[in-house]
């Protein structure tokens, strides 16, 4: 039915009882339902020949890796709402967000863009934007300094205090 279609699988099998199997996998590569294209230490080259990143987390975690690499390199995401993934979507405008564990909204995800692939450019533009502007790296670790009050701007805070620092040591 949509023969140009390839899901490809890159990275090492999680170890989590709950995690995809290795005889699962083989399953679907004597099928030609995935390929798994193993580890890599440089995962860019598999990005850039990708439309789309897909991660369907169900567990809460920090920002995956995987969907910042994502947005970084201007590729639509399609994820979960669950914790730390959802962060990542603006559904509808830089991916496709669906409910944890609901392989029915999954399928339904994945076919919107098979069924339309023009949006596959708009939105990793969108997904490229929401990383310079949001995960920029130089803009989240000048958040970081400043909620911990390690700046030298202190210009909208009411005063300086670090509780590490005892009274009258400076």
């Amino acid at each position: 039915m949509h023969g140009n279609v390839r899901f490809q699988l890159l990275g090492p099998l999680d170890p989590n009882p709950a995690a995809v199997k290795r005889s699962e996998l083989d399953a679907w590569i004597a099928e030609n339902a995935v390929e798994y294209l193993g580890v890599a230490d440089d995962v860019r080259p598999f990005i850039a020949n990708a439309h789309a990143v897909v991660l369907p987390s169900y567990y809460g975690e920090g920002i995956p890796r995987a969907l910042l690499e994502g947005l970084a390199m201007g590729r639509a995401i399609v994820t979960t709402d669950a914790p730390g993934c959802r962060e990542t979507v603006r559904d509808g405008e830089n991916g496709l967000c669906v409910p944890s564990r609901d392989v029915d909204a999954l399928t339904t995800a994945l076919l919107r863009l098979v069924n339309a692939p023009q949006l596959l450019d708009v939105m990793g533009a969108a997904s490229r934007r929401l990383a310079e502007n949001r995960f920029d790296v130089h803009k989240v670790n000048r958040t970081i300094l400043s909620e911990m009050y390690l700046t030298d701007d202190t210009s909208d805070r009411p005063s300086r205090y670090c509780p590490l620092q005892a009274e009258g040591s400076r």
